[in-house]
């Protein structure tokens, strides 16, 4: 292809391109969409014209506006990475404390209730089957049998991979329909609090009962502290969402679901994140076959992580 042809296809481009790394310099976002595309372009450009040997100050020109391209991408995603990194350090953590009375309601009625249905299982072991089919029990039992495949490290890597997916998948529904039951007045999310925490109370107690309290305990250890936190954090968002609705003040219920909505919205992307975290966990660390004490020691260091960071992370800047 000779030169003239080929920057007749791709001045119009290249110029273009120049006029954006420009303006994005100068701090002018608004056309910053265009960026990535042209960015691509210019870079396949800059291959042709060194594979076809177009032009020594042609390929020298379009390697120029490449590398400025990837800087400016290269800053744009550390930038990116940058605000959700303060985000976590600050925004999150002092959204949750802004709750901290329904944060404190909800924990406490989730693991009280939790408690006190192992506590009364443990007491009449046939209780389990008002609540939970047999058929699904049985599936547990076999899940969570010390001899079973939770106890041991035939998982590949794939299977792990495949496992993050479903986790992330079954975490962040569970997490929505607890949020989204929250307009309900906010019963909603008190039924799927309810519900969860007498499912967990009377699975843990169970197993206990049966000899599995090892395998389940060392399974959900580490990543129930990312996991029922979060879900608790977005039945708190659900119930800012109800008390709004059915307390609106001098508000209209519309404005008032609106304004709290808002609110609510640091405290949902945190707990998003959260589940991300916690389906890695349990993708990839939670079905290894360590010594129990080693399980039991990172799962203390998570619990104790997410308090001390949901209780004092950002409070240098103002709480």
């Amino acid at each position: 292809m000779k030169l003239a042809a080929f920057e007749a296809q791709g001045r119009a481009r290249w110029d273009r391109f120049a006029l954006l790394l420009a303006a994005l310099e100068r701090g002018d976002r608004a056309d910053a969409a265009e960026l990535a595309p042209l960015y691509r372009h210019v870079c396949h450009d800059l291959s042709l014209a060194r594979e076809r040997q177009i032009s020594g100050a042609l390929v020298a020109e379009l390697n120029e506006l490449a590398l400025s391209g990837h800087r400016l991408l290269y800053q744009a995603r550390t930038g990116q990475w940058r605000s959700i990194g303060a985000f976590l350090a600050r925004d999150f953590p002092r959204a949750v404390r802004r709750e901290w009375r329904l944060v404190a309601v909800l924990h406490a009625l989730f693991y009280g209730l939790a408690l006190g249905l192992a506590v009364l299982a443990w007491q009449h072991p046939d209780l389990i089957y008002s609540f939970v089919d047999p058929a699904n029990v049985s599936e547990i039992e076999e899940m969570y049998d010390p001899a079973g495949p939770v106890a041991g490290d035939a998982r590949g890597a794939e299977d792990d991979a495949t496992m993050f997916g479903f986790y992330i998948w079954n975490n962040i529904s569970i997490a929505f329909r607890t949020f989204a039951s929250g307009l309900a007045f906010g019963v909603g999310t008190l039924v799927s609090v309810i519900f969860n925490a007498l499912y967990f109370g009377l699975i843990a107690s169970h197993l206990a009962k049966v000899g599995s309290a090892e395998p389940f305990f060392t399974f959900v250890v580490a990543h129930g502290a990312f996991e029922l936190t979060a879900i608790l954090l977005s039945g708190v968002a659900g119930m800012r969402l109800g008390l709004s609705v059915l307390a609106p003040g001098a508000r209209s219920r519309v404005a008032a679901m609106r304004e709290a909505a808002l609110a609510s919205l640091p405290i949902i992307a945190g707990a998003a994140l959260m589940l991300l975290a916690a389906a890695g966990i349990e993708a990839f660390w939670s079905p290894r076959q360590l010594a129990p004490y080693v399980k039991y020691a990172v799962g203390a260091a998570l619990w104790l992580l997410v308090a001390l960071w949901l209780a004092l992370a950002g409070r240098a800047h103002g709480d």
